[in-house]
């Protein structure tokens, strides 16, 4: 029986459906939105919460950034250019959240945005 398990626990693996960087970029902001929303309804309880989804926020965009700043991006150089603005927009948003005189909203309002555009590019079966 335990040969058996181990058996179907390899072949379940191998037979997954592979996602696209793009369905992987919008189950990224997709978590970590609802990590925002969350920590964001918690009120000053959910600071702890808060920080940590900022943090994490924080790293996915500066990924994001990284990656269009390469020179071999396919992406169009103006869209480059806005994904590098708003990276460097929820940097210094963060910061201003973490030190509690700034809404979280916005930042929620940008990464559904992100999804948006990424479920528009994803074909799904």
């Amino acid at each position: 029986m335990y040969a058996t398990l181990n058996a179907q626990t390899a072949y379940r693996d191998q037979t997954q459906s592979v996602k696209t960087p793009k369905e992987t970029e919008f189950e990224a902001f997709a978590r970590i939105t609802s990590r925002l929303k969350q920590a964001s309804a918690l009120g000053k309880s959910g600071f702890k919460e808060l920080a940590a989804a900022l943090h994490d926020n924080r790293r996915l965009w500066t990924l994001l950034a990284s990656d269009v700043a390469d020179q071999s991006n396919a992406l169009s150089p103006d869209l480059r250019a806005r994904i590098l603005y708003l990276s460097e927009f929820t940097r210094q948003h963060s910061t201003q959240v973490l030190k509690q005189s700034e809404p979280v909203d916005p930042l929620i309002e940008i990464n559904s945005a992100m999804m948006r555009g990424l479920r528009n590019g994803v074909q799904r079966s």
